[in-house]
């Protein structure tokens, strides 16, 4: 299992970082798991470009599930930017008072 802690408002380019990261690790270790936990988040840059789907549609297979947890106002975002309906892959919001459920079910 992969945690990324994302903390005020994200960046392209610290979003392009991540995925440049986890690419190397799907290279070296096959299928991951992704532990997203949201701390203090504000939002995405409404500046940045997020149509960008390249990632998803050559490494999206290759995740097996996602926990995405924070405050209950990102619920319905967070699950849109994740692709929830698109994915193969499992992907679930957990409140943040929730992180030990998050951990255990991402695990499974």
């Amino acid at each position: 299992m992969y945690r990324l802690d994302v903390r005020g408002t994200l960046h392209k380019y610290e979003f392009q970082q991540c995925q440049e990261r986890l690419i190397e690790e799907m290279r070296r270790v096959g299928n991951i798991r992704l532990l997203f936990v949201l701390d203090g988040f504000q939002g995405w840059d409404p500046k940045d470009d997020w149509r960008d789907m390249s990632f998803y549609t050559k490494y999206g297979s290759s995740i097996d599930r996602i926990a995405i947890v924070g405050d209950e106002q990102w619920r319905s975002e967070t699950l849109m930017f994740a692709g929830a309906d698109l994915r193969k892959a499992a992907v679930q919001f957990f409140p943040t008072t929730s992180l030990d459920d998050a951990r255990e079910w991402v695990a499974k």
